[in-house]
């Protein structure tokens, strides 16, 4: 495909151009997402249709005109061509999802790390998701495993996208979608976790504590965290020193490792680690 795109896009950008913008799309079932460098921005309809005309499964085309921000953790997308809507079908390993691009968080980027998690976790565990969005890491770890997992996300419209799924994937009973916020949801959960999703970067250090009590002793917390590293080589490391500086308990770190890239020398990483209380 991205031969193709080059192809398609070298008579209105050049090549450098074309390289920049290729690194910077998502396609999402039949909805292309892309970031678009301010320079190329009086190009931006022209980008649109040509996507739209050169990927022959697509049938929206969108700019993202903001990051990803707030507690829902929605986007503003401005459609540049084909059908304005936000709602779409998407699979992966199996699964089927509904997602809605503009309204619940969503990224095509973390399929390999929604693999590793499903393949760790271990029949009859309960794990909890403490940001679950439309319920991706979820399913796919109770299509694959015989687990039960807590799916909680503070955005209506996640939880009902999650609500769908669950139906789509046929897991009734074995994912329960949570609508709330997570620390209020963990206080009233009876159930503890074997194992906990803390899937909010950003904000990983504030619910630690959160994470931390509704995990068993000797259970499992998976650390998300952004790390600024000079060498990427060092992100895995430096994110492991982080999570035991805050940490207020024993931990043993399992494994650590870079997930995606999201800036110049920032990474999201991830910690494995076994908790003792």
């Amino acid at each position: 495909m991205t031969r193709m795109l080059k192809k398609a896009l070298e008579k209105i950008l050049t090549p450098q151009e074309s390289e920049e913008l290729i690194s910077a799309f998502d396609q999402i079932g039949d909805i292309i997402i892309v970031r678009i460098p301010d320079v190329l921005l009086p190009k931006k309809k022209i980008i649109g249709e040509t996507l739209l005309n050169e990927v022959k499964i697509v049938k929206s085309v969108f700019y993202q005109a903001s990051p990803v921000e707030g507690d829902f953790r929605t986007r503003n997308l401005e459609i540049l061509a084909g059908e304005d809507r936000t709602e779409t079908e998407y699979k992966e390993f199996g699964c089927r999802f509904r997602v809605d691009v503009a309204n619940a968080f969503f990224s095509p980027r973390l399929s390999t790390e929604r693999e590793r998690i499903a393949n760790l976790i271990e029949d009859g565990e309960v794990v909890v998701n403490m940001f679950a969005g439309v319920g991706m890491f979820s399913i796919m770890a109770a299509k694959k495993k015989n687990c039960t997992v807590y799916s909680i996300d503070i955005n209506p419209i996640a939880s009902k996208l999650c609500e769908r799924n669950i139906e789509l994937n046929k897991l009734a009973g074995k994912v329960i979608s949570i609508n709330g916020d997570t620390t209020k949801v963990i206080e009233d959960l009876q159930e503890k976790a074997d194992r906990t999703l803390m899937l909010l970067p950003e904000k990983s250090d504030e619910y630690l504590d959160s994470a931390i009590k509704t995990t068993k002793d000797g259970g499992i917390i998976h650390y998300y965290s952004h790390i600024h590293a000079d060498k990427k080589s060092d992100a895995g490391k430096l994110s492991e020193q982080h999570f035991l500086d805050v940490t207020p308990v024993k931990s043993k770190i399992l494994a650590s490792k870079i997930v995606r890239p999201v800036g110049p020398r920032y990474y999201q990483t991830v910690v494995d680690v076994k908790i003792s209380k």
